[in-house]
C-alpha cells in the first residue's frame, strides 16, 4: 500500500518519525485578526510585536503521549516588552543559550482549550539550535500538560492536519473510527471527512426511527437504492464482540461500474442498538481497496443496547 506521510506544518520537512510529531501555530490567537502592517518581526521570525495587541516569543511545548510518542507544538508566549527586547538582544549572540523567561500561552490548544490559554509558563533554551522549550507550568493545567502522559488518540484526534500515525477519532454517539496517517480531518455536511491527495473517507452516523427494527432490516433500509454488484464486490460479516447481534456490509465499485475516475467503497456497520454508521471511501489505486476495508472494519460502537 502506498505510504501517505505528511510534512511538518512548521518547516515543510517530511515527518517519517512516528515517535515525534511537530506542529506549529503561525501566529498568536490574538494576532490573527490584526492587519499585516501591525505585525512586526524583530529580526528572528520567532520574535513578534503586534501593535495594540502585545509582544510574543515563539517556543516549543513538548507533550508526552502514549505509544512512546512526543508531540512538540510551536506555540507563542505573550511576554512583557522588556522580555522581548532581551530576547532580541540574545537571539543571535552567545547569550541565547542562557535565555530564560516567563510568558502567557497565547494559542488555544485542544483538548485543553480555555483551561490552558493564558496560563503562565517558564521557557528556557535547551538546545541553541532550537527554539526555547516550555519547561515549567505555573498553573494546574499547565503543570499537568508538561508532567503527564496523555492518550495519543485523545490529543491527536483534535488536530485536523495530516498525521504520521493512525488515530482513532470520536464520531459522537459512542462511535469511533481510525483516521489513517496522512489524511486531514474536518466535519462538513453532517459527516466526518478525512482526505488525502489520492484517497478520502466520509463517515455518517444514523439513528433508526423505527423502534425495534432488526439490524438486518435497518441495513436493508440503508441499502435501498444501492447499485447491484457482483458477489466478488460485496461482503457481509457479523459485528465482532463485545457488540453481539449486529452485522456489517460493504460493497465497492470500479471506474467501469460508474464511469468516474476513482474507485468507490461503501460500508455500513449496524450493531443491535438502533444506530448505524456508514462509510464512503474513494481512492485512485485498486490496491487501496484493502485500506478502505480496514477503515470500515475499524468502525466501532462502544455503547450498549
Amino acid at each position: 500500500m502506498t505510504s501517505h506521510l505528511p510534512s511538518c506544518s512548521c518547516c515543510g520537512e517530511s515527518l517519517p518519525d512516528e515517535r515525534r510529531i511537530d506542529f506549529g501555530y503561525n501566529l498568536p490567537d490574538a494576532a490573527l485578526t490584526a492587519p499585516e502592517e501591525a505585525r512586526h518581526r524583530l529580526g528572528a521570525s520567532a520574535l513578534l510585536r503586534v501593535d495594540g495587541v502585545g509582544s510574543f516569543v515563539r517556543c516549543l511545548l513538548p507533550v508526552r503521549l502514549t505509544h512512546e510518542t512526543e508531540l512538540v507544538l510551536g506555540v507563542w508566549l505573550e511576554v512583557d516588552d522588556d522580555v522581548l527586547r532581551e530576547a532580541r538582544d540574545a537571539w543571535e549572540e552567545q547569550g541565547y543559550a542562557d535565555l530564560a523567561f516567563r510568558g502567557r500561552l497565547s494559542n488555544t490548544i485542544r483538548p485543553w482549550g480555555d483551561d490552558l490559554l493564558g496560563a503562565t509558563f517558564t521557557a528556557k533554551v535547551a538546545d541553541p539550535e532550537e527554539l526555547p522549550y516550555l519547561v515549567a507550568g505555573h498553573h494546574p493545567t499547565a503543570a499537568r500538560v508538561l508532567a503527564d502522559t496523555w492518550d495519543r488518540d485523545l490529543v491527536l484526534s483534535r488536530f485536523p492536519h495530516q498525521l504520521p500515525v493512525d488515530v482513532r477519532t470520536d464520531l459522537g454517539d459512542h462511535w469511533s473510527i481510525v483516521r489513517s496517517a496522512g489524511l486531514t480531518a474536518r466535519f462538513a455536511d453532517g459527516a466526518d471527512q478525512f482526505a488525502g491527495p489520492d484517497r478520502s473517507a466520509a463517515v455518517t452516523v444514523f439513528t433508526d426511527d423505527t423502534e425495534g427494527r432488526t439490524p438486518e432490516d435497518f441495513l436493508a433500509a440503508l441499502l435501498a437504492g444501492a447499485p447491484d454488484t457482483t458477489p466478488g464486490q460485496r461482503l457481509t460479516e457479523p459485528v465482532p464482540v463485545p457488540v453481539p447481534g449486529g452485522l456489517r456490509h460493504a460493497f465497492w465499485l470500479t471506474p467501469d461500474d460508474h464511469g468516474r475516475e476513482r474507485y468507490e467503497f461503501y460500508g455500513f456497520t449496524v450493531p443491535a442498538s438502533g444506530t448505524a454508521a456508514g462509510l464512503f471511501c474513494t481512492y485512485e489505486d485498486l490496491a487501496d481497496l484493502a485500506w478502505a476495508q480496514q477503515i470500515w472494519r475499524s468502525l466501532t460502537w462502544a455503547g450498549r443496547s
